[in-house]
């Protein structure tokens, strides 16, 4: 016959291994949480070079012997480099400049002066032409991206949307950095990160111009 306290005593001994068997799992679930928390809180250091780079050396990056420094907007940098004045020229053609200048942030993909000597003959003076306004500007805005974007940000085979509206396309080959209309031949940044106070400016060696809607 089974006898009432030995069924007392097993029943006390089990609800006893269930409770530490519930501290130890409260316990575990806890370290985990302290764990995940802690992994959440970790600085990553991608993003803290990403931001390094978004900031800018005080000293700024060297384009044609003058720094071009972050403390300045992107036109204010453009105007110290003799190398694309004609981009300077061709921006306040357009009515640009003061856009150029506020608070962004932009990313602007500017053309050096032989990047424009490679358009066919004549076609810049056309373009500077006040009738061809329009024309200007959508050229221009087609070099011009909304947003802060450092070269470690752009991957072979990115789409960019520009102001112009129409994709630009990234494209990287042995670490070189091209930017085009996907259909003419990529153009190279030269000098990648020219760090602003609105913006970052990649000095490229062509024209990429927006393809017939």
């Amino acid at each position: 016959m089974n006898h009432p306290l030995r069924f007392a005593s097993l029943s006390l001994f089990s609800a006893a291994v269930l409770g530490l068997a519930g501290c130890g799992d409260n316990k575990t679930t806890d370290t985990a949480t302290t764990r995940t928390e802690s992994m959440e809180t970790t600085v990553d250091s991608t993003a803290m070079l990403s931001d390094s780079a978004r900031i800018g050396k005080s000293e700024g990056v060297m384009v044609d012997g003058v720094p071009m420094t972050p403390d300045k907007t992107i036109v204010q940098n453009a105007v110290m480099a003799s190398s694309v004045s004609t981009l300077v020229k061709a921006v306040q053609a357009a009515g640009l400049d003061g856009a150029l200048s506020g608070a962004g942030p932009f990313t602007v993909f500017a053309p050096t002066n032989a990047a424009f000597d490679k358009l066919p003959n004549g076609a810049l003076a056309g373009l500077l032409k006040p009738e061809s306004k329009d024309k200007l500007k959508s050229v221009l805005t087609y070099h011009v991206i909304q947003g802060r974007l450092v070269a470690q940000d752009l991957k072979d085979g990115q789409e960019l949307t520009t102001l112009n509206g129409a994709k630009l396309k990234i494209s990287v080959k042995d670490g070189k950095i091209m930017v085009g209309n996907g259909k003419d031949a990529p153009v190279n940044i030269q000098i990648p990160d020219v760090i602003s106070s609105n913006g970052v400016t990649h000095v490229i060696d062509g024209v990429v111009l927006p393809l017939a809607q």
